[in-house]
């Protein structure tokens, strides 16, 4: 996910999308865990976007403070 798709996206969608990308996260770790994960380059991918997003609601959350 590029920063520009988030940069559109709303707060509640931001925070949806967090939600949902955790909870993929937390079935690869099990897949990975029981040595059926295929691709181990989801889980970095996965990390990254989850990052970019909370980085992005922080940056948010801090303009709003400062109006």
């Amino acid at each position: 996910m590029k920063m520009k798709e988030i940069t559109e996206l709303s707060t509640d969608e931001l925070l949806t999308k967090r939600r949902d990308l955790r909870q993929e996260r937390l079935h690869l770790r099990l897949q990975q865990q029981s040595g059926q994960l295929e691709q181990p380059s989801r889980l970095r991918l996965l990390r990254r976007d989850i990052a970019r997003i909370e980085t992005h609601l922080s940056q948010r959350e801090k303009q709003t403070e400062a109006k």
